[in-house]
């Protein structure tokens, strides 16, 4: 297995760099010193744990890795909403996305309504975290996938967008611009589309007999191509060998969970192509969807790599903090589901790394402190720059963290939303409260169950603590929801 991905790797990396610009090779630029540089990296559908630092066998993240290993892993981060655009305006905005209105005077808590925010009250202009770092004279860069309202682009709010590509000419659009001479201290937001491009796995009908077949073909181009590649089988492996030696096993919480949720089935079921997968989806087809998901993961991981060498090519490192998260992960064939949107952990808890060479401590994985990549992002990345600022006034600045500091008194939960219900994370514990249907209220104990497979709502030696969450989830997250 490991010297397949590093094959594998090798000629993703060939490819990349054959049509890298040279001048992007030779650049020597130098930057102010007195306030780093910031790079947030955002890769898109990836689960907290997909990387090989995780202990996650079964693929190879060596750019991810060494962000980890020169820095912070938060084991215990979570998105705001498990979902792209709701995620991504919490990213830019460092609010629950439930905190806009949508066009037709809803809570975006879903893609459409997320992309039908229209307008953006003068607190929120003045909040968002482009108008933070301007005024702190940050040079503002964007490149890849938006995703985002557009009274939240890139370019509405004054970002130099550097490529729309989200693959590899994102990435080296992004290694030339570091490599520049920068007058300023600059944020660069890259944001690559892996491993999102599982999604076609369902949506295209993918089954299997020895080798992948494309049965329909609902979305082309690159997407496709970059998900067949990925389906591939190692040249030269026969079928036996491979689901033997090479292909991911079934995950232990395969099964659906006992009583699920009615809001759960019926997220699967209004999507045509969720439900066909849990109804008709053998286990060697979830095993294959697994084998390219991880594949895509990989990929992405290779074009992230470009963007770290351009740093340490530039004499940079030193002066810049690289933060790398995700929108949201992927169900991965936990409960027979694929695809985001649900508040199981697989979905909702991504990673965050965080890394800043010769100012914080190296090698560290925090599973203490609960974090909202949505909400404490923007005061993180402000403190960085040297500007006090605040959106949601839940939001907390991680920089006493990763610099290895005492923190006192932080939070004890955290609440995360989605479009089926909003959930309140404990300690090991989780509160969540759906919108409608059966089993609307739910109480899971990640120390005894961590798979999620059954809830203890009803169990008497958990009445104290569901009280206690259900009173976090009223006063402290979701007031009058």
């Amino acid at each position: 297995m490991k010297m397949q991905n590093i094959l594998r790797r090798a000629l993703l990396l060939s490819a990349v760099w054959a049509v890298a610009p040279l001048h992007a090779l030779a650049a020597e630029p130098a930057t102010p010193a007195d306030r780093p540089n910031i790079i947030l990296i955002v890769t898109d559908q990836q689960s907290a744990h997909m990387l090989s630092c995780t202990g996650n066998k079964w693929l190879e993240t060596p750019a991810m890795d060494y962000i980890a290993a020169n820095g912070i892993r938060f084991e215990r981060a979570y998105t705001t909403n498990p979902v792209c655009s709701p995620a991504r305006i919490g990213l830019m905005t460092g609010r629950f996305p439930g905190y806009f209105t949508s066009a037709d005077g809803k809570q975006p808590r879903e893609n459409g309504g997320a992309m039908r925010v229209t307008e953006l009250s003068p607190e929120v202009q003045r909040t968002h975290i482009a108008a933070y770092l301007k005024r702190a004279d940050y040079e503002l860069a964007y490149s890849g996938k938006s995703h985002l309202p557009k009274p939240l682009s890139p370019q509405q709010l004054g970002f130099n967008v550097l490529s729309g590509d989200p693959r590899g000419a994102g990435a080296k659009a992004c290694a030339d611009f570091i490599q520049q001479e920068h007058a300023r201290p600059y944020y660069l937001w890259v944001n690559f589309m892996n491993p999102h491009d599982i999604c076609y796995f369902a949506i295209n009908n993918y089954r299997f007999d020895a080798q992948p077949q494309q049965k329909t073909t609902a979305t082309g181009g690159v997407a496709n191509k970059l998900l067949l590649d990925a389906m591939r089988l190692p040249e030269g492996v026969g079928e036996q060998a491979f689901f033997a030696r090479y292909c991911p096993p079934l995950p232990s919480n395969y099964e659906p969970q006992a009583d699920e949720p009615a809001a759960v089935t019926q997220l699967i079921d209004e999507r045509s192509f969720r439900r066909r997968a849990r109804q008709t989806y053998t286990d060697r087809d979830w095993r294959l969807h697994r084998w390219a998901y991880h594949r895509l993961t990989e990929r992405v991981d290779a074009e992230i790599q470009i963007v770290l060498d351009a740093v340490r090519r530039a004499g940079q490192e030193e002066n810049t903090v690289v933060i790398l998260t995700s929108d949201h992960g992927d169900m991965d064939a936990s409960h027979k589901m694929e695809h985001k949107s649900a508040l199981y952990e697989e979905s909702a808890r991504i990673p965050l790394l965080v890394m800043h060479r010769g100012t914080a401590p190296a090698g560290r994985v925090d599973d203490t402190h609960l974090v909202s990549n949505g909400l404490d992002l923007l005061p993180t990345v402000c403190d960085y720059a040297g500007i006090a600022a605040k959106a949601d006034p839940r939001g907390r600045s991680l920089r006493p963290i990763i610099e290895g500091k005492t923190v006192d008194r932080w939070r004890e939960t955290l609440g995360v939303e989605s479009q089926i219900g909003r959930m309140v994370v404990g300690d090991r514990v989780k509160y969540i409260k759906y919108d409608a249907g059966k089993a609307q209220e739910q109480l899971l104990d990640l120390k005894k169950d961590p798979g999620e497979t059954r809830h203890f709502t009803a169990e008497p030696e958990y009445a104290e603590l569901l009280d206690r969450l259900r009173t976090a989830y009223e006063k402290e997250w979701f007031p009058g929801r």
